[in-house]
């Protein structure tokens, strides 16, 4: 559940992030050089990157062990990413940073099968359908 908040609101900060730069690049550092094209590009680069870690969030939390590999590699790559960001706004980037290291962190330490089932109580979930059932009935089936 941490990792997936995590992702969702780190998402949202590189989509501001992102947009911030493509339609206010005032905003920024007005030195920054990059490592390739201009903070325009970087913009649309860190935009794409918010709304893939948006997404990866909402399938980790949804539960998707798929889903929380997906959100370990965006993280990675988010980490690259802004310390490419870094020249236009050193502080923020740092911050985005540190929240991608905290999602690894949550999805590779505790997000495996065997540690959800230990908090679940049991592998086996029941449908709705099969707590109204009685057990004789279940058995049969």
């Amino acid at each position: 559940m941490f990792s997936a908040v995590v992702l969702l609101v780190s998402g949202v900060f590189n989509t501001i992030d992102g947009l911030m730069a493509v339609y206010r690049s005032t905003f920024f550092t007005d030195d920054a050089v990059f490592v390739f094209s201009d903070l325009r590009t970087w913009g649309w680069i860190v935009f794409t990157l918010g709304i893939v870690t948006f997404l990866a969030g909402l399938g980790v939390f949804a539960g998707a062990q798929l889903a929380r590999w997906f959100g370990v590699f965006i993280a990675a790559a988010g980490a690259i990413v802004q310390m490419m960001f870094a020249q236009a706004y050193p502080f923020w980037t740092g911050l985005i940073i540190a929240m991608y290291v905290a999602a690894i962190y949550g999805l590779t330490a505790y997000g495996s099968r065997e540690n959800v089932e230990a908090v679940m109580g049991s592998s086996h979930v029941e449908t709705p359908a099969q707590v109204t059932t009685p057990p004789e009935e279940r058995r049969a089936a």
